[in-house]
């Protein structure tokens, strides 16, 4: 059994003398994984026999974005996913077109193993379905219950589990139909929608949720850059996924679309706490903000009805026991910002900026600039004169 292109078998007659029945499928919806093929009967070649038999000459139509996979007697037998129409002839080999399935296609297919066929004639039990191929797009998943995300913020040493909820929709893809047929959906009637299979797919997307959050968050991401990294997440799922849904059922996720992702309250105050925390490491916004709360307490002290007297000494009472005032940051913050003297009898390069030590530049090989200075012999002071300094030693020619 095998199937052979229409077109190199139509030389010198009409479709509808040569073929027996005509196999079919309308534009299968988004939400459909797989329909069972329909026959149509041409009219001067008309059989009605049984719908689960394929007499040979029979054409089958396959359509852009579609799979046709023939089963017999429950195995699958012979697979296409080429546009086009092809014939059915049982005293030939299994062909293979795969289209745009690829090589992987094949691979499975081989392992199904060579048919066997009833002395040429039509075995008891024969089937044409459709797999839709296309992008399979809006299916929705939420976290009923809170899942925890790691939050690294290495600017601040901040390390710390969160959980977040998280909302959305993603999309699928059939790139193996026979591991499809084959594990999940097998002989079913007439359509096999994606709601079948939907519950247990989000079930197991939420439990790949959190190891591929982890991902994310190892990379430095925060659960609130989550949304522009959709692509990630949908590479770290598929790699989560993949012994599931890619090898075993032959589904894999093409996007991964996060319309709201939030955590606690707690959780944010928390976070948003030790940022602000973070930022008193600086001295001079330290300094700054002392002086803010100060000139405030002063304005609120102004205004104090029982006696501004008794206000401004509480306000130096509270200023006494900070331990610290807005002068000593200020310096603080001055001379950490300082940039460090050049050690003596270096100097900096015109050229390049390195600071070096030597007579030329050790980053651009730029010559020491003569500025007229000369490093006593004697004593090693640095002089400027025609004697030493320090020894009075001359200066060499």
């Amino acid at each position: 059994m095998g199937l052979i292109q229409a077109a190199l078998s139509a030389a010198g007659s009409t479709f509808a003398d040569q073929w027996k029945e005509y196999f079919y499928c309308e534009a299968i919806p988004s939400n459909i994984i797989a329909v069972k093929g329909q026959k149509k009967v041409r009219g001067l070649s008309s059989n009605h026999g049984d719908d689960n038999i394929i007499s040979d000459g029979s054409v089958i139509a396959v359509a852009d974005g579609q799979c046709m996979v023939i089963v017999e007697q429950g195995q699958v037998v012979d697979i296409c996913a080429q546009p086009g129409e092809f014939k059915y002839d049982s005293t030939t080999e299994p062909s293979i077109f795969t289209g745009n399935l690829g090589d992987g296609i094949k691979n499975v297919f081989a392992q199904i193993g060579k048919r066997f066929t009833f002395g040429g004639q039509p075995a008891e039990d024969q089937r044409v379905y459709y797999f839709n191929t296309k992008e399979l797009p809006g299916i929705k998943y939420g976290t009923p219950s809170p899942i925890p995300f790691r939050v690294i913020d290495r600017n601040i040493n901040l390390d710390v589990d969160i959980a977040v909820k998280c909302f959305g929709e993603y999309s699928l893809k059939v790139t193996d139909p026979i591991s499809f047929y084959t594990n999940v959906c097998g002989n079913f009637a007439n359509v096999y929608p994606v709601s079948e299979i939907e519950g247990q797919l989000k079930t197991e997307l939420l439990t790949a949720l959190s190891p591929a959050f982890a991902k994310l968050s190892a990379q430095g991401v925060r659960y609130s850059e989550v949304p522009a990294h959709t692509q990630d997440l949908a590479d770290a799922l598929n790699e989560e996924l993949s012994k599931k849904w890619k090898e075993l059922r032959g589904l894999e996720i093409v996007s991964f679309g996060i319309s709201s992702i939030k955590a606690s309250e707690e959780d944010e105050r928390m976070i948003k706490e030790a940022q602000r925390d973070a930022m008193y490491k600086d001295q001079t916004y330290a300094a700054a903000t002392l002086v803010g709360a100060q000139a405030q307490a002063m304005k609120d002290a102004a205004k104090n009805e029982g006696g501004a007297a008794a206000a401004f000494m509480g306000v130096n009472m509270a200023a006494n026991a900070g331990g610290a005032n807005a002068s000593t940051l200020y310096a603080a913050g001055a001379q950490q910002a300082a940039p460090a003297a050049p050690a003596a009898g270096t100097w900096t390069c015109p050229k390049c900026g390195k600071v070096n030590d030597g007579n030329f530049c050790g980053q651009c090989g730029e010559k020491k600039p003569d500025d007229g200075k000369w490093i006593c012999p004697k004593c090693g002071k640095e002089n400027d004169g025609n004697f030493c300094g320090q020894c009075g030693e001359k200066k060499p020619a």
